[in-house]
Formats: structure tokens, sequence, C-alpha cells
């Protein structure tokens, strides 16, 4: 018997209506207004036999230590004093100017790229580079936090909940990555905004992470490889980048903290204790070569850096022992050393035709003629800030004036090129003594190369990936000193990267920092744009009480966990 029309009608009309209905749930919400949750992208289960809430442990440790008792020390204060800082309606105007970068850039990832882990700034898509977890919304949480966007916070902080670690489309995932930018996004949006679901989605991740300390020697690899993790056969590594172990402690620590679960601690303390065993064994005594073997137990490569593969193994030394309260002297023990044979070793001012005292920290090849290799990175801008934080914690105000010399540094070398921003990889002329750095025109004719800054003798990476480490360090040298003209070079920075980054869409990463004209983009925005670059730009523009350096203290990835008091 054949439907009458309008029955046919009103059927077709009301299939219509859901399939528009279903079309506005699936897309990014636009302007202002959120909905209660959204479709997630559906992924495969990791492996079968892999649990991530509760992974079985083939090697479990014969016991647990706990994390250190007793009332934290009184620190020295990090920041100047209140009284010493100005904010001014031009500083203001600065930081209403990052805070609509930001809102700019996060709005794409919410209309393109929603639940995926990135946006494609030039081509307006999603993409997946982290897990398929998400890692800008994540990522971003703070920053939404720290910035004021309270909607946007909600909004974002609902849809962490529904995030589901047993699926993805990847085989395994970088324990150090996944660390620094999920678990450490986490933690630091529960400590700022007290949300206990957040919190819980770290217990979550911390348990799933857990899993890549379940080898033999209870060292983790690189990666956590779900198929071997089900069957118990993961391996420490036998040349992993030293600061990927070596830089979990801090996330780790904070959990255990936070949850009174003291394994997640344990874990990390365990490498803390094989880099205390090896530190004065290196070919560099007081520092820990690039790569490690953490299966053996052994150092012996011969390249030392505070840059790529290195650089948060140092960083975590003063932070973890603010973290810790100074319960624990090994931090302060550890880095006082690795400070010590870092400073005259890799640390160089470099020949500049203006004769500016500042400072770069460079790479030390050990073997053979042992030597100073004169070649910088974006990544150890980040020293500046490392050395005036340890500096500050263990009152020692040469490793300050040091650090705002790195500092100042990186600002050069922004200013330098053309496009205003440094770039990825360089190499200068260093200077053979500190104090008498003359310009020498017959070295720099002989060396340098004619179509780059002067002093400049190559541009190994040209490239800027939007990267924190520069306007890091000037934020914490400008809570350290006050000085406003570090605010005045962090404007120039910011105003040149949005100059050679700015897209229809958002900011994107570009090939080259010595282009004359148009920079040509590279279509990435990796999540710590707005995790870290412009939470920093935004700082160093805010009142000192915002997420002070006496009360917080960042993880690598710019995620401020609370101090204890």
């Amino acid at each position: 018997m054949p439907f009458p029309r309008r029955a046919s009608r009103l059927l077709v009309l009301t299939g219509a209506a859901l399939l528009v209905l279903l079309v506005i749930r699936l897309l990014p919400s636009h302007g202002g207004g959120y909905v209660a949750s959204r479709v997630i992208p559906q992924r495969p289960r990791v492996f079968e036999g892999f649990d991530p809430v509760h992974p079985k442990q083939f090697h479990p440790p014969a016991s647990i230590k706990p994390l250190p008792t007793g009332t934290p020390r009184r620190m020295p204060r990090v920041q100047a004093a209140d009284a010493d800082f100005a904010q001014t309606a031009e500083t203001e105007r600065r930081r209403q100017a990052v805070r609509r970068t930001f809102e700019r850039s996060f709005g794409a990832y919410r209309k393109y790229a929603w639940m995926q882990d990135e946006v494609t700034p030039v081509s307006g898509r999603g993409k997946d580079t982290f897990g398929g977890w998400a890692a800008t919304l994540v990522d971003s949480l703070d920053t939404l936090w720290i910035m004021g966007f309270d909607a946007e916070f909600a909004h974002a902080a609902e849809a962490v909940t529904h995030l589901d670690w047993g699926h993805t489309d990847s085989t395994a995932i970088n324990i150090f990555e996944t660390t620094i930018r999920h678990l450490g996004g986490l933690l630091s949006a529960y400590d700022l905004s007290g949300d206990k679901r957040l919190l819980d989605k770290a217990v979550e991740l911390g348990n799933m992470l857990y899993a890549g300390f379940d080898t033999p020697n209870r060292l983790p690899g690189f990666w956590l490889n779900f198929r071997e993790a089900a069957a118990g056969e993961l391996l420490a590594g036998t040349a992993d980048p030293s600061a990927s172990p070596a830089s979990l402690c801090m996330e780790f620590t904070r959990l255990s903290q936070l949850t009174g679960d003291p394994k997640f601690y344990d874990a990390t303390d365990r490498v803390t204790r094989f880099l205390e065993r090896v530190q004065n064994d290196t070919l560099l005594p007081g520092m820990w070569p690039t790569v490690l073997d953490f299966q053996h137990e052994e150092a012996r490569d011969s390249q030392f850096t505070l840059g790529a593969l290195a650089d948060s193994l140092y960083e975590y030394l003063p932070k973890m022992h603010a973290l810790l309260g100074g319960l624990d002297d090994t931090y302060e023990r550890l880095f006082r050393v690795a400070m010590d044979a870092a400073e005259p070793n890799l640390v160089f001012r470099p020949m500049l035709p203006g004769g500016e005292d500042v400072l770069f920290a460079g790479d030390y090849q050990a073997t053979g003629a042992a030597r100073l290799v004169p070649r910088s990175q974006h990544l150890t801008c980040f020293a500046g800030g490392m050395f005036a934080l340890g500096g500050r914690l263990f009152t020692n105000d040469t490793q300050v004036a040091v650090g705002e010399k790195l500092a100042r540094g990186c600002a050069l070398a922004y200013a330098a090129f053309p496009t205003g921003v440094m770039p990825e990889i360089f190499t200068m002329m260093p200077c053979e003594r500190r104090d008498l750095c003359a310009w020498d025109e017959r070295a720099w004719a002989k060396q340098g190369d004619e179509v780059l800054p002067r002093g400049f003798v190559n541009a190994w990476d040209p490239r800027y990936l939007l990267r924190p480490e520069a306007i890091e360090s000037l934020f914490v040298l400008y809570r350290v000193t006050a000085r406003a003209d570090l605010q005045d070079l962090a404007w120039q920075m910011f105003e040149a990267i949005m100059r050679s980054t700015t897209t229809q869409y958002a900011n994107s990463a570009i090939a080259d920092v010595r282009a004359e004209q148009e920079t040509n983009k590279l279509d990435s925005m990796e999540s710590f744009w707005t995790a870290e670059t412009l939470k920093y730009f935004y700082l160093i523009f805010s009142p000192p009480d915002v997420i002070s350096l006496d009360e917080y203290v960042f993880n690598t990835e710019a995620h401020p966990f609370k101090r204890p008091s």
C-alpha cells in the first residue's frame, strides 16, 4: 500500500530537519556561543592487550619512595619587589594585543580543528601529531584561564572530559611530549581552576604514562609502544635524548603531590638517581651528554649542549628544587655542578660590530681537541631564564647576570634578521675573552657570510617555528629585575613575529627568517604557540602578581604548577 503524499513529504521534511540538527551538532561553534560537549573524532582503540587505565606491571618496583616530608624551606625571593614594576596604559595596550592574537589563533583551532591536535594556519584544516588527543586544546587550557576567557575555558574543560586515552591512531606515543603537553596542561589547569574533572583526567593519563617505566631497570624508553607494553617487553633506550626521561619529574611529582600517590614521584626519582650517579663520570664532568644509555645506565657520548635533546634536563633542576620546597637538596647540588661546567665551556660572547656585551649558549665537543662549537639554537634561548631562576633560588648574582646577557643576546638575534625573527640554528664568531671582544673585519671577511647580518657565520636552519624560548627568558628576566626595557624588547619581537607569521586564519611557522619581502609560510602552528609563546608575551605585560614566580613554577611547556608555601 503506497504512503499518502502528505505523509511522505512529512517524513522527508522530518529527516531533513534531523540531518540539519546533526550537522549543526558536529560543526565547531562560532562567535561566543558554546555547547556543552562535542562529538570527538572516532579513533581506533590502542592495542587490545593494553589497558591504558590500569596497565599491567610486569616489572613492578620492589618499593615505592615517598615524597619528601617536612615543612618547605623558606625560599629566596625570585621576583623583584612589587613596587619596582609599573603597569602603564601602553603596557596594558600591548597585553590586550597579545590577548587578541591568542583569541584569533585559538578561534581558528576551535573552528577548523576542534578535538584534533593542531590547526593548519594556512589551509585552515585540522591534523593529528600527538596521538589525536586534542593537543592544542589541552595545552591551551591554562592560557585560557590566565587570559580571562572564562566561557571558553569552561567549554574546553568540559570537552577534555570526553578524551579517551584508549583510542588513538598511534601504535606508540612519545612519553616526553605527552607528559609535558597533556599531563602538564591538565595539572596546571587544575592548579589554577580547582576543576576536579581535570585532575581525574590527569590521573587517567598518569596511569597510562606510568606503564612507560615498566622496564627491567624501571627507567623509561623514549616511546610507549602499546604492543610491547602489553607483553612486558618495554626496555629503556641505549641512545635516547637525555632530556626525554630526565624531564618528566616535574609533572609526575606534581601528580603525586596532588593525589597523595607516591608511585609517580618514585618513577621519575629513579631517573634523577641515575643522573646523580653519572654526573661526574662523563667526558665533560658535571654535565650530561646529549644522549644517554638509560638501559645500561652509562653516559659515554661526547656531545654536550644546553639545546635540543638535553635542554629541559637542566631546566628542571632548579624548578624541581622549588616544586619540592627545597626538601631534597639533590637538585640544587646537580644544578650548581652542571652550571659550573656549562658556563665556562658552552657560553660565549660573540664578536659583533657594535661591541654589544651579550652571550649565547653553544655546544661542546669532548673528543679530539675538545672545544666549544659556537653553534646556537632558538631552543637554547631558554637558558637565560634558567640561569636567572637558579641564581635567585640559590643566591648567585653572577648567574643572574649571565642569564640577563643570554636573554638580551637572543633579543639581539631577533632584531638582526630582516624579518625581525631569529633562525632555528645558527653559528657566530666567538671571542676568545669576554672582556676583550673587538670587531675583527679581517676575521669576518674570512669566516662570515655577506648575505647574513654581520657577526653571523651561517644560518644552519633558517626557519622560525613560533618557538617561545626567547620570550620565555625575557619574561623571567623582567620579573627578576623589573627592567622596563626588557618589555620594549619583547614588544619589538612580538610585532616582528606578527608581521612575519600572520595568515588568513592564525599564525604560521616560516621557512626563512632571512626573507626580505613576503615570508614563506609552512602551514604549521604547534600547540606551543598558544600554550607558551603567547602566554609568555601576555605575562611580560601583566602585573607581577599574575602568575608570580614566587608562587608558581613553570614546566617546560609553560604550564605553571603551584609551589608549596
